[in-house]
């Protein structure tokens, strides 16, 4: 019996004996059924018509418009999953961001492998240890392997060690992503700016107050107000506007095109930041200057987590869609089927 299209709104079954022969070797064998796929219980329209409202809504709204259980919607995307990745061909990935991702509270993350050309998820790993991400590189061709130039990632070290161990010539082809980078010096403003404003608020000054996301935006993502706002604050003499007019400069980083013209303007920051007053930047400084050959490394490999971070927000609407998920696996299978760029649908 197999689940077929609605019939004048009435739900639809067809009903067959399927015919059992003797297959020689192989012992006596069910003859495949035209139009339904081995052990399922639905039609291949059905099934084509299904994948389609799931990825348009929750499994929970499927459910009731497609009239079938919870159980039975989940079935339906673990084979298509299944399917897309068994027909995935083997192809040379050049651009590989590595990023992580909350999977649910209490610091359970998710290792997301991001094809950054084509935009899918090639790679989903529970928790982020260097075990999971050297276990996808494991699955490469040696030709695959070959095959990669870039890996952009943060700067986690399990991400690094399992790069360098298994990608060939990996000291080269490390980015850290820029955006990270600059974050680190971002929080190091935003510290600054909580230390000075409770000092400057005791004397009766209260002109940071409502200032923080300004020293966090970069200065094109102002409004006009805005913009001639934080104009003013800078032309203050504070502490955070020194701080700010570092993280704002460190910016030029990464327009050189010439890794010498990079390398000369990094020390001048390097040494305008260490020797400024304030810790939370120079403790900063010394965190990039650890990683500075792969920050670097921009100017052969233009490539960041970008295209990582906008899974990762397609990744939180599923979540959301979803109002999280207990079960880790069942996370993992609606990534691949939203992101994976697979082929879901039957033959």
């Amino acid at each position: 019996m197999w689940r077929h299209l609605d019939s004048c709104q009435f739900q639809t079954y067809l009903h067959a004996r399927i015919p059992r022969v003797a297959g020689g070797e192989h012992g006596v064998v069910q003859v495949l059924v035209p139009g339904a796929e081995p052990r399922s219980r639905v039609t291949v329209l059905f099934e084509r018509v299904a994948i389609d409202v799931l990825r348009q809504c929750a499994v929970t709204g499927a459910t009731r418009i497609l009239r079938i259980s919870w159980d039975e919607a989940w079935g339906l995307m673990q084979r298509a999953v299944t399917r897309g990745r068994a027909r995935k061909p083997v192809h040379r990935v050049r651009r590989l961001g590595v990023d992580e991702k909350a999977a649910a509270k209490g610091h359970r993350y998710l290792t997301v492998v991001c094809d950054l050309d084509a935009g899918t998820g090639e790679h989903i790993a529970e928790d982020r240890t260097q075990a999971n991400l050297v276990g996808y590189y494991a699955g490469l061709t040696p030709e695959q392997l070959d095959g990669i130039e870039a890996v952009a990632i943060d700067m986690g070290e399990p991400y690094i060690q399992a790069t360098l161990t298994k990608v060939p010539d990996a000291a080269e082809q490390i980015v850290f992503d820029r955006f990270h980078i600059r974050g680190q010096v971002g929080k190091a403003v935003d510290t600054v700016c909580k230390q000075e404003h409770p000092d400057l608020r005791a004397s009766g000054d209260e002109t940071l107050t409502g200032s923080t996301y300004r020293w966090l935006y970069s200065r094109e993502n102002l409004s006009a107000q805005r913009r001639d706002q934080f104009a003013a604050l800078m032309r203050q003499a504070l502490k955070v506007g020194r701080a700010g007019a570092r993280k704002e400069t460190l910016r030029r980083l990464w327009h050189y095109v010439y890794p010498a013209s990079g390398w000369k303007f990094w020390k001048r920051w390097y040494f305008w930041a260490t020797h400024s007053r304030r810790e939370p930047i120079r403790k900063a400084a010394e965190t990039i200057r650890r990683h500075v050959d792969n920050v670097l490394t921009y100017d052969q490999h233009p490539i960041t987590n970008a295209m990582s971070e906008g899974l990762n927000s397609q990744i939180q609407k599923i979540k959301s869609m979803a109002c999280g998920f207990r079960n880790t696996e069942h996370f993992k299978t609606a990534l691949y089927f939203h992101c994976g760029g697979l082929a879901l649908y039957p033959c």
